[in-house]
């Protein structure tokens, strides 16, 4: 093989060796915990996500960012709509411990959601405690977001918020699988077929805004919709989403969380 040959050969490699360290880059939410936390003071805290690869760069420099409170003025409180135009359907489903959350991840088709003409298919559901957005100020015990996602790659999450109160009947069918995900190292659990119709929303009121993924890459331009109705679960139901995450450092008796009715 002449020097030239050899050259060329080199330099090939070379390339295919640096594309196959390039992050890909992507406008679906990270689906775990490795390179980015929620540390306030952290280096790798929400200050600094946008920082940690170019394509998180929304997170710092966004102009649409969630979550926000519900009383800010770039919401509108829906009420004419009737209740939302959902066509959901029983999937197999895998419970993911994403390190910052729990989340259900349809690997079938579990149905979709209708907005303004516009056909989202559910992907998942991801609960956050405490909750992400905020009431006049206030911070409720429990979220969840349900999210979907178009054929040409536009969001829309559904979310739903809870107040410490009577069990929540769809979290009471997963106790048992997140009992088994608190006791164990694997990051996936089979959850088999799940219907999301289980997770209640029943309510034709709810608040309306255009946001953001809440974790990186922090995408815009996501379509929200939070039920105003807050819904209520058991403090254990709340405790075992946190303690399945291992995040029981802060508030663990959760007397945080305000009651709003």
């Amino acid at each position: 093989m002449g020097k030239v040959a050899i050259q060329i050969f080199f330099s090939i490699a070379f390339f295919l060796l640096l594309v196959s360290r390039i992050r890909p880059a992507t406008s679906q939410e990270v689906e775990d915990e490795e390179e980015f936390n929620y540390d306030p003071n952290g280096e790798n805290g929400p200050a600094n996500w946008g920082r940690i690869h170019p394509e998180w760069g929304a997170c710092s420099n966004g102009s649409m960012q969630s979550p926000i409170d519900l009383l800010n003025e770039r919401v509108e409180v829906v009420s004419h709509l009737g209740r939302l135009n959902r066509s959901y359907k029983p999937a197999n489903a895998t419970l993911r411990n994403r390190g910052h959350d729990m989340m259900l991840k349809w690997e079938g088709d579990a149905g979709s959601i209708d907005i303004n003409g516009t056909e989202y298919l559910l992907k998942q559901s991801h609960w956050h405690s405490p909750s992400e957005h905020s009431i006049n100020g206030k911070r409720l015990a429990l979220e969840v977001h349900m999210v979907h996602e178009s054929v040409d790659g536009r969001f829309a999450v559904v979310g739903i918020m809870y107040m410490i109160g009577r069990p929540d009947s769809f979290l009471s069918s997963l106790t048992q699988k997140l009992q088994s995900v608190a006791g164990s190292s694997e990051r996936d659990t089979v959850a088999g077929v799940v219907d999301p119709r289980s997770i209640k929303i029943g309510s034709r009121k709810y608040y309306r805004y255009i946001g953001s993924l809440t974790i990186p890459p922090c995408t815009e331009n996501t379509t929200w919709t939070i039920v105003r109705k807050v819904r209520t679960a058991t403090r254990e139901q709340v405790r075992l989403l946190r303690v399945a995450v291992h995040d029981v450092s802060s508030h663990p008796d959760l007397e945080y969380f305000p009651y709003i009715k």
